[in-house]
């Protein structure tokens, strides 16, 4: 869950770039990268940070020309080197850079096709260098000489298709060529197409999500297609194309649980209206499960859970109110690297109000329960605020099996339902009562807003991995790997010749 944009204009994109960037910092705050292209040439800075902390102005003015493409990234295990800030560089055919958002299932085995059979050497352990990789090798086979058309990049996309699984959304620029934008075949990570009409022609803006859209100037125009790939070649000409054989959408269904803003619009579905109605469906189980407990006020766990809380709190005609306050300038806890520095930061995040606590008995509503490590901290300061009773929702239901398209979650030992009741999740969260949201509310929460969408990627809550090729094997390799990391070079370690990726040099 990264988010990555790219952008064709008539005038210099970094400034651009940037502030898109600053707009889906919420998807990614471990590192933050600007790749530009200006004739045949590539400029590039990427860094461990939030996006205001990588680029300084010296970094930015090198940042030429009026294509470019830019990358936040969320870490996931194992993930969080500076040498595998994306975006990823590869020289040949034409030279390519690539931003990605998701996660490749099957990226070691396509590693180790990348040496033995296309002879290309991968420089680190993220799956997105294999991407470019593969991308390239599909764009070198697709060509002869020195022209390339949109009718080879989409025959290579097409290859590169039915080559890579997992959950993947991708924008990549070819020097000279274009910019060049692709969805995987089933639609889990979003990516959507905006416009800006201008008196030098039309200006175009991919993104993860809409709001990066708006928040530019930019009209939207549609979400990219599962299995489509867009081409803006370099006249400013967009060119698009069906490129999987069997496409079906499966948004993710976390992006609107938690990932997503709530301003965003994905695969026609409004993110805010949704949790509006996960907020009216948890009530209803809810006014089922606890009929004759007596509630005094619900609280929401800021900020995701927010219209789920109001809209709960006006379907059950109880009193709402504001209970914790959030520190602005502290990170989203989910997305941090280590259980450690998650727990660290609970109460660094929130503050509870004590008048809004005494002697009360208090609903709290909460997006999803995936670690408990934050719900176990809130219920407690619930507790010291003077809270009487504490009962805790989530909109979302248990979060059980691991999701291994690109968020997180990779252990079952590190997700507090897996293997235990309601009753013992809340115990170990120390609430009185505990209610989850139904799957089937959840989904049809996000169908209310969008007939259209009637399936899902909705693996950690059902179980159900739709790219078909997720094994309890496989999924015994990941855990595994989680407890044995690789030792961590030391931090003086001198940087070898092979890290080409940060060539960009300090002034």
């Amino acid at each position: 869950m990264c988010g990555i944009v790219g952008v064709v204009s008539h005038q210099p994109v970094n400034q651009l770039l940037y502030d898109a960037l600053l707009l889906l910092q919420h998807r990614g705050q471990d590192a933050a990268g600007i790749a530009t292209n200006h004739s045949s040439m590539f400029s590039m800075h990427k860094a461990n940070g939030l996006v205001r902390d990588v680029f300084r102005t010296r970094n930015m003015r090198s940042l030429q020309g009026t294509t470019g493409i830019g990358h936040c990234r969320y870490p996931t295990a194992g993930s969080s080197s500076e040498e595998e800030a994306q975006p990823f560089y590869v020289n040949a055919p034409f030279g390519i850079t690539l931003a990605h958002n998701g996660n490749l299932t099957n990226w070691e085995q396509l590693k180790q096709e990348m040496f033995k059979n296309d002879r290309r050497h991968i420089n680190t352990d993220s799956d997105s260098e294999v991407l470019l990789n593969v991308l390239a090798h599909e764009i070198q086979e697709a060509t002869t000489g020195l022209n390339l058309d949109p009718e080879a990049i989409f025959k290579a996309i097409t290859v590169l298709n039915r080559r890579v699984k997992g959950g993947y959304a991708a924008v990549a620029q070819i020097a000279g060529v274009g910019l060049l934008a692709f969805r995987d075949p089933h639609g889990i990570r979003p990516l959507c197409l905006g416009i800006n009409e201008t008196e030098q022609g039309p200006e175009y803006l991919i993104a993860s999500e809409s709001v990066a859209l708006e928040g530019m100037g930019f009209r939207f125009v549609r979400d990219i297609g599962p299995g489509e790939a867009v081409f803006i070649d370099a006249d400013k000409k967009l060119h698009s194309a069906q490129c999987a054989d069997n496409a079906s959408l499966n948004p993710c269904v976390f992006e609107f649980v938690y990932l997503a803003r709530p301003d965003s619009v994905i695969d026609g579905a409004s993110v805010y209206a949704t949790r509006l109605k996960m907020g009216e469906y948890l009530a209803e189980k809810i006014r089922a499960e606890l009929p004759d407990v007596h509630i005094d006020v619900v609280m929401p766990i800021p900020d995701s859970s927010r219209p789920a809380a109001i809209q709960l709190a006006l379907a059950l005609n109880l009193e709402y109110r504001e209970g914790f306050i959030k520190n602005r300038y502290i990170g989203r806890t989910f997305i941090m690297p280590g259980q450690a520095a998650r727990k660290k930061s609970v109460r660094q995040k929130l503050n509870a109000i004590p008048s809004e606590f005494k002697d009360k008995v208090v609903l709290l509503v909460d997006d999803s329960i995936v670690r408990g490590t934050t719900s176990r901290e809130i219920v407690q300061m619930a507790r010291e605020a003077g809270a009487t009773k504490v009962i805790f929702a989530s909109a979302a239901p248990p979060v059980i099996y691991p999701n291994v398209y690109g968020i997180d979650m990779p252990t079952r030992d590190e997700l507090i339902a897996y293997g235990r009741t309601t009753e013992e999740v809340c115990r170990e969260i120390t609430a009185d009562y505990l209610v989850y949201q139904d799957i089937g509310a959840l989904k049809q929460a996000i169908a209310d807003d969008n007939p259209a969408l009637t399936n899902f990627a909705a693996s950690c809550f059902d179980g159900v991995y739709v790219t078909g090729d997720v094994s309890q094997e496989y999924l015994d390799r990941l855990e595994y790997a989680r407890h044995h990391p690789k030792a961590a070079a030391p931090e003086d370690t001198p940087r070898s010749q092979l890290n080409l990726n940060l060539a960009t040099t300090e002034a």
